[in-house]
């Protein structure tokens, strides 16, 4: 079976994380994938060692250029019909990527996003966030990865709506339609949800889930170490609502899958109130200060 998949991963100075991340998919995935990197910095000796690796392409700036402009510089090197972006701090487990590749066979058309099933050591404080809360280890010298190998399969979780982050799944096709991830969110705060609107302007109304795709994470090893943008705020300003009403309502996140989403959205009141009274006084806030 030739490879569907073309693997984007950016990394900043998260070698140990890298080479755990590379090696599961090697040894745990159905097919052979392109592998594509783009290192940041790189002054850890990530450059160096991939270098050495055969199965590995790779770009790399010499200052950290963020999420958006990694994963959209290495759409020059992709070879697939789908792009996969996945984070250096990711295990994948055993079939991850088939799957995947089953879902997109069933689907028959190239409009959807995928996503595989997170399983993370801590909860996260948000209700619509999709993810197995077992702890294997909160980082590469704890974790227990044969213990994670002889019980992810036993971590139940159906299939789910709302796909729209890493490991995520699009067609190269798409990607390049609504031009990959827009750089004014760099280095990279809410640039998922906007790069899911942005499919959803163009017609994509299946965000799924896939429950039995899973992927070990360790939980922001990279994102917990830059300087943030306001991502929130530039979603309200760039779509009009805020990502938590797009996730909620648009996306219906959180919730188990039964097919495409609708178009008719229903916002509450309260909620489209909110969100423009935020926007107005942003817009205030932004005008007194000229």
């Amino acid at each position: 079976m030739i490879s569907q998949f073309s693997i984007i991963i950016p990394t900043w100075n998260n070698l140990p994380y890298l080479k755990l991340c590379i090696e599961s998919i090697r040894k745990n995935s159905y097919q052979k994938h392109q592998i594509i990197v783009y290192a940041n910095e790189g002054i850890d000796g990530t450059i160096e060692w991939i270098k050495n690796q055969r199965d590995i392409e790779f770009l790399s700036s010499e200052k950290n250029a963020g999420i958006c402009v990694a994963v959209n510089s290495c759409r020059a090197l992709v070879k697939a019909p789908y792009i996969v972006y996945m984070n250096d701090d990711m295990y994948v487990c055993p079939n991850w990527d088939w799957e995947l590749h089953k879902s997109i066979e069933e689907i028959g058309h190239d409009r959807f996003m995928l996503s595989s099933t997170l399983i993370e050591p801590r909860a996260v404080k948000n209700s619509n966030y999709i993810s197995i809360v077992k702890d294997f280890g909160d980082n590469t010298n704890s974790f227990r990865e044969d213990d994670l190998l002889k019980s992810y399969n036993e971590l139940h979780k159906n299939d789910w709506c709302g796909a729209s982050w890493p490991p995520s799944v699009v067609s190269t096709r798409v990607w390049d339609i609504v031009g990959g991830y827009s750089i004014e969110f760099s280095p990279g705060m809410y640039s998922d949800p906007d790069f899911s609107m942005k499919l959803w302007k163009y017609g994509v109304r299946i965000f799924k889930g896939i429950g039995k795709s899973k992927v070990y994470h360790f939980q922001s090893k990279s994102t917990g170490k830059v300087k943030k943008n306001n991502g929130n705020e530039m979603f309200l300003f760039k779509w009009s609502i805020s990502a938590k009403v797009f996730y909620i309502y648009f996306l219906q996140m959180g919730k188990d899958y039964h097919g495409p989403l609708k178009d008719n959205v229903k916002i509450p009141f309260n909620k489209r109130l909110g969100n423009t009274l935020k926007r107005t006084y942003r817009n205030l806030v932004f005008n007194s200060s000229l």
